[in-house]
């Protein structure tokens, strides 16, 4: 890697460009040019280039890139070339929802369990996976190494919990509890994922569009 210090608008292109090439590894693609997965992602040729760069380009001058080794680099950039022990915190329609999304596991994420505070879903089951007392949820890491905890429980715990993820040594935590976790970044990464933000931005995006189409009736 060239540049270790990647700007996160480029980090955040790179799944998309993950998901394009693998469309088009399936579809018997061999080679891909950055003017095509320009038109295809919806940003400039220079832009890809530049982005590729910062990982060492990939790309050969009248060739474009070949699909599948970018496709492989690309993975390994993103940490897909490895396996990952996951649990789910909150066995509610979200966590369960994330716990039966088939692809969660095929592209490496095993979830090994679930946590709830309910004792109702305790020694329940969720697509296979065991739900566990919360209470549990301590005990359990120091017994079972785990690299990303899935977070889908309401703020008014998350902060407590998210404590005892990192007391237990879980690396990586993907938020989804409507609140931002303030942890130590040199123990802990952490992802805050506001579905409420992303709805806003539709909201925010379809008022614009039916401002235009008023306008234009005028």
């Amino acid at each position: 890697m060239k540049d270790k210090k990647v700007p996160a608008a480029v980090i955040q292109r790179m799944p998309r460009y993950y998901r394009y090439l693998g469309d088009l590894l399936a579809k018997g693609a061999s080679r891909v040019s950055s003017a095509e997965l320009s038109r295809r992602m919806g940003i400039t040729a220079s832009q890809i280039r530049q982005d590729l760069n910062h990982f060492g380009g990939f790309g050969q001058q009248g060739y474009g890139y070949n699909v599948e080794v970018l496709y492989n680099e690309i993975g390994k950039i993103l940490g897909q070339d490895q396996d990952y022990n996951v649990i789910v915190i909150g066995a509610g329609n979200l966590g369960q929802a994330v716990s039966k999304y088939t692809n969660f596991n095929k592209r490496g994420y095993k979830v090994t369990a679930l946590f709830d505070s309910n004792p109702a879903l305790a020694g329940t089951t969720v697509a296979g996976y065991p739900v566990l007392d919360a209470t549990e949820l301590g005990e359990y890491l120091k017994e079972n190494p785990t690299d990303i905890a899935v977070l889908t429980i309401p703020k008014a715990g998350a902060v407590e919990t998210a404590k005892v993820l990192v007391e237990g040594g879980v690396k990586a935590i993907w938020n989804f509890a409507s609140v931002d976790l303030d942890l130590p970044q040199d123990k802990v990464v952490v992802v805050n994922v506001h579905l409420s933000d992303s709805l806003r931005v539709l909201s925010y995006k379809l008022r614009e569009l039916r401002g235009q189409e008023d306008s234009e009736e005028v």
